[in-house]
């Protein structure tokens, strides 16, 4: 029995080794070299001491916070309510249903939309209203942003909310909490797992986002995954671009460890 199932897992390791540990040691090897292929160190000076990088550092830790906070507030209200819907499961898959589009599509689809004579200005002109300038913002980015990651937040939540006991939630009611009481005390602690799982899932990208910045956000919107992404294609200083990937695989180690479960004795 064993042996068959260190069998089965072979294929398992083999896919481990050659798509995750692989890339993250060549990207940890090629940091060590700079643009003229020669072993340094600078690229990790560089990046610890130009307010550049600084600045991206920041810059994608904010915007990747703001999209966190946002779609936070969006999925818990809809994940509860789809809990109590007759027909839920339906309603999920119309909202999982956009992540089997490409992201690609999904992007130049919002172009067309906040575009100045896209769908949104067509509207406010009906009424009067100029037309106004949302692509190439900040929160025309954080709105694009927040609706492509909904799903991952959504999903963990509903999941955790669907697992709830309810007969600890009619015990509330019967010791004589309030539904809001009842919330705070019991059902948002307890699905509290699905509320990292989905924090997890929207922060950790959203950390390295670079295809939105570009297409949405413009030059007004620059982090990590933008830096990343230009020195890899634009000025081929590949050991800066691997530095940046190895902050961001450290960045992405420590906010699992914060938002993990904690074992309790």
């Amino acid at each position: 029995m064993q042996k068959l199932t260190f069998r089965l897992a072979i294929s398992y390791y083999f896919w481990l080794a050659l798509f995750v540990i692989a890339p993250v040691l060549l990207i940890i090897y090629q940091s060590f070299f700079n643009y003229n292929h020669q072993v340094t160190l600078s690229n990790y000076f560089s990046y610890f001491t130009q307010k550049t990088y600084l600045w991206m550092t920041i810059n994608s830790f904010l915007y990747a916070f703001l999209i966190t906070v946002f779609t936070l507030l969006i999925s818990y209200p809809t994940a509860f309510f789809l809990t109590k819907l007759k027909h839920k499961q339906l309603w999920l898959l119309m909202i999982i249903l956009p992540t089997w589009v490409n992201l690609l599509l999904k992007t130049y689809a919002f172009i067309g939309i906040f575009g100045i004579n896209g769908a949104i200005n067509q509207f406010l002109a009906f009424f009067g209203i100029g037309a106004k300038q949302f692509l190439f913002t900040d929160m025309g980015f954080l709105l694009v942003a927040t609706y492509i990651e909904l799903p991952f937040m959504i999903l963990p939540i509903f999941n955790s909310l669907e697992e709830l006991d309810l007969s600890l939630v009619e015990a509330s009611y019967d010791l004589g909490a309030s539904s809001i009481q009842t919330f705070l005390k019991v059902i948002f602690p307890l699905s509290l797992s699905g509320v990292r799982s989905g924090v997890q899932a929207v922060f950790i990208p959203s950390l390295s986002l670079f295809m939105l910045t570009r297409l949405i956000g413009g030059n007004r919107v620059i982090t990590l995954g933008t830096a990343i992404e230009e020195h890899f294609l634009v000025t081929q200083n590949w050991g800066m671009g691997s530095v940046i990937g190895v902050v961001l695989i450290l960045f992405m180690f420590i906010i699992v460890r914060l938002t993990g479960k904690k074992n309790r004795d």
